[in-house]
């Protein structure tokens, strides 16, 4: 596989958000009256925008939605953010990526004024050659990612054919497929059950991802650890 640019998802993928996200999500809901539904059950929600994954929800509203997620947004940047960590060996291969004149962007589902803060916050935005996301909370593209990839592609005018998404769900898969573009689905995001059967390669770790992307040869220069793993991952 020859690559010019790799579309990266952000949470589970660069970012292990170390519980922010789920703990958030949960904190909100019991603010809001309702029932904690547990870890397990709010893991699945990481990927879609929080507008569809959150509806899911037994007691969440139209009414009560956009509290719920504003009260979740207040937690997650006091002090979620901050409790998020990059992955070990991400930066490395950002900047073996950038040496090699790859192009670099960031695709996610999250509102793409949160994901920047967030990058910024992280120090990854200089790694990064531009950051794509959803416009707002809503959602208005459901859970759908594919408009995101097509926009990074337009963005850059970059190769489809020469393009990979990495991600950890099947909405990013996806969305590199309705693209035509490659994937590669990572191991250790929130992927649930067989869902990464759906990529193109699968990695366990971040080493394999670089030697997926740059070749053997480039990637074993590269001081990446072999087991990189979400806290509470399968």
């Amino acid at each position: 596989m020859s690559v010019t640019s790799v579309l990266f998802d952000l949470d589970g993928t660069l970012v292990d958000p170390a519980g922010a996200i789920t703990s958030g999500i949960r904190h909100a809901l019991v603010a809001h009256g309702l029932s904690d539904p547990g870890e397990a059950r709010v893991e699945t929600l990481v990927g879609p925008p929080l507008q569809v994954g959150l509806r899911t929800i037994e007691g969440v509203t139209d009414e009560n939605i956009d509290s719920i997620i504003a009260t979740y947004r207040a937690r997650y940047e006091e002090v979620g953010m901050d409790e998020s960590r990059i992955y070990p060996g991400i930066v490395a291969l950002l900047e073996a990526l950038r040496s090699e004149n790859i192009y670099v962007a960031v695709t996610t589902a999250k509102p793409v004024d949160i994901a920047r803060l967030l990058l910024d916050r992280k120090g990854l935005t200089e790694h990064l050659d531009a950051i794509h996301g959803n416009a707002g909370e809503h959602g208005a593209m459901g859970s759908s990612k594919t408009h995101i990839v097509a926009e990074a592609l337009s963005h850059a005018n970059l190769d489809a054919k020469s393009s990979v998404v990495v991600g950890d769900r099947y909405y990013d898969l996806d969305a590199a497929r309705d693209n035509s573009v490659a994937s590669i689905g990572v191991a250790w995001g929130f992927a649930q059950g067989d869902e990464l059967s759906k990529a193109d390669r699968q990695v366990d770790n971040v080493k394999e991802l670089a030697q997926a992307l740059l070749g053997e040869r480039a990637a074993s220069s590269i001081e990446i650890e072999a087991s990189v793993m979400q806290e509470g991952a399968e």
